[in-house]
């Protein structure tokens, strides 16, 4: 099992009136609208508890263990079986159904984005701000596109009563042979 990261070994936080930790409340609401998630404080059960809150989730021993296998490594692509082979390794006893459930949670409350490939492999990714992908073929391995200026040349026409809700690019990208 995870070692208890418990409030005693993490940094000393200050304290607001409502007994929760203080921080900016203007810069942690527009991180939140933009959808970058708020600043890690150093204590990774502390900034897990806080996620999960702020997305409305109950903090579960699962969920925190997940999260913190999930977030306390940075911006990360998994699939749900990379989660639950890490989980394992430290003895985080979830079922593979439940490491599913769990990062389904996390994506409909906004902290992961999902990415399809092929349509038969899912990763979740950590970074939820817009941005696209490089899937490398041979290792099967997602990668950020570091280029904030990629866009589409031209948009096809949406139908009527529908809006786009975001757009995946996915370059697959192979060894020269």
């Amino acid at each position: 099992m995870l070692q208890d990261h418990s409030v005693h070994a993490c940094p000393k936080l200050e304290m607001n009136e409502n007994n929760a930790p203080y921080r900016d409340e203007e810069a942690h609401a527009a991180a939140l609208m933009s959808g970058r998630q708020p600043a890690l404080t150093g204590c990774p059960w502390h900034d897990v508890n806080e996620m999960l809150q702020s997305a409305g989730l109950r903090p579960t021993r699962q969920r925190m263990a997940l999260g913190w296998l999930l977030f306390g490594k940075g911006a990360r692509h998994l699939t749900a079986e990379m989660l639950y082979e890490e989980a394992t390794l430290a003895k985080v006893p979830v079922s593979l159904a439940t490491v599913y459930n769990t990062l389904n949670q996390l994506t409909d409350a906004g902290l992961l984005r999902q990415v399809s490939v092929d349509g038969t492999k899912t990763y979740f990714d950590t970074n939820v701000t817009t941005h696209h992908h490089y899937y490398l073929e041979n290792s099967h391995e997602l990668v950020d596109i570091e280029d904030p200026h990629l866009a589409l040349s031209k948009m096809p026409e949406v139908p009527a009563g529908y809006e786009i809700a975001r757009i995946d690019m996915v370059v697959r990208l192979r060894k020269k042979r």
